[in-house]
């Protein structure tokens, strides 16, 4: 059985083609600059030269229907025919409440995801347009919609609903989603497997930090609670996110300097951050290079790497207690220096690390001392894995 793994944004679109028999991934690629000039397909497959096609795509439906041509080229393709595709999983960001699981896609379903819309309109609105593609291009292929918010729609109400007037909730849906679940999940499970235990039986966090960041904190395999909120924005501060910050401020900025509640969220999601507080750079590595020389590019990773320590001491504190600390996405999985800044002040917690096991990148490890308490790993995610497992399980039953 092979699964076609789709994530859509608003101009690109990731792809992977998994053989569930070995979960070997046959082939990957990004397609970039949708509906502009110079749109380009690049597409890796073990062993061979990577695959380059520099071809306009107007739109989302053409961009699919490359990626197909592409994976049955005789020359570059990995598979003879779309009939081999069994599935097809669809990254979706925002199922509301409406789903606390993965689901095959219907009429019922597209509804609620364009009703989930207006709680992430920059999200579901292209994995919409990337699930309509796919069904005219492989009409009779079973649709699989994968949320990131599913895994936590299991967090208690009390973590979930914020101290505003009910009838927003009620009404509106206005509460804590949380997203990166499908992350979130992948890793806490690879760490219950490496500790040999079941995972019912653990208390974890979870740390996602990439341009985007958040933490989990996850009992016996469910999310309890998670940094991000109502929407993406909310918890640590981020590449361009501000994260968490005094609500007032908003209307303070737009009182005082007459910004547009659309310039404000400009503000808070595209000019924040470690932008923000830096002045130089969103990528981590840039703010890196130049922290040892440049007072605020330090400061914004303090500041980055302060929030992280505060959410997990709050995290332990719900948790009553914690076995293993998981440190994933491009800079957990990546950067040494990031999690040392992260764990150090944390022995008080049993949390003690290896410098020289954390000297890793990339792969899965334990970076914490044979006498710390409390386990570290780092463990590099894999949510189209997770997203074509789903598909296999709903197609198979």
């Amino acid at each position: 059985m092979k699964v076609l793994v789709i994530n859509c944004g608003s101009s690109s679109l990731k792809y992977q083609l998994i053989d569930m028999k070995d979960e070997n991934c046959l082939a990957q690629g990004l397609i970039e600059r949708i509906g502009s000039e110079g749109s380009v397909l690049t597409q890796k497959v073990e062993g061979r030269s990577k695959y380059v096609v520099k071809q306009n795509m107007q739109d989302h439906t053409d961009a699919i229907k490359l990626v197909l041509e592409t994976l049955i080229d005789e020359t570059n393709g990995v598979i003879k025919g779309v009939n081999e595709i069994s599935a097809v999983g669809h990254r979706v960001v925002h199922g509301g409440e409406c789903y606390s699981k993965s689901v095959l896609i219907d009429e019922n379903v597209m509804i609620a995801l364009k009703e989930c819309s207006k709680l992430a309109p920059l999200h579901n609105p292209p994995n919409i347009i990337g699930i309509n593609a796919c069904k005219a291009l492989m009409p009779n292929t079973p649709m699989i919609a994968v949320f990131d918010t599913a895994f936590h729609q299991d967090m208690p109400e009390h973590a979930y609903i914020y101290p505003l007037p009910y009838e927003l909730y009620e009404e509106h849906k206005v509460r804590k989603y949380g997203f990166h679940g499908t992350s979130h999940k992948y890793v806490s499970q690879v760490a219950a497997d490496m500790m040999n235990k079941d995972i019912k039986d653990l208390k974890i966090i979870s740390c996602h930090l990439g341009n985007g960041a958040s933490i989990a904190a996850i009992k016996g395999g469910k999310s309890i609670d998670t940094s991000m909120g109502f929407t993406p924005l909310a918890g640590l501060a981020m590449g361009t996110r501000a994260g968490d910050i005094d609500p007032a401020i908003i209307t303070f900025l737009e009182q005082e300097l007459s910004m547009s509640s659309k310039e404000v969220s400009d503000l808070v999601n595209k000019k924040s951050g470690v932008l923000g507080i830096s002045g130089l750079s969103s990528d981590f590595r840039d703010i890196w290079d130049a922290a040892e020389n440049n007072k605020r590019a330090q400061l914004a990773l303090d500041v980055f790497h302060y929030k992280i320590k505060t959410f997990i001491c709050s995290y332990a504190g719900a948790l009553g207690g914690v076995d293993c600390i998981i440190f994933t996405a491009g800079i957990g999985e990546n950067s040494s220096k990031a999690r040392e800044a992260c764990c150090k002040g944390l022995e008080f917690l049993g949390v003690k690390i290896d410098k020289e096991k954390n000297n890793v990148a990339g792969v899965a490890a334990e970076i914490s001392t044979a006498d710390s308490t409390v386990k570290v790993f780092v463990i590099p995610t894999n949510e189209e894995l997770m997203i074509a497992r789903d598909a296999k399980e709903i197609v198979n039953s």
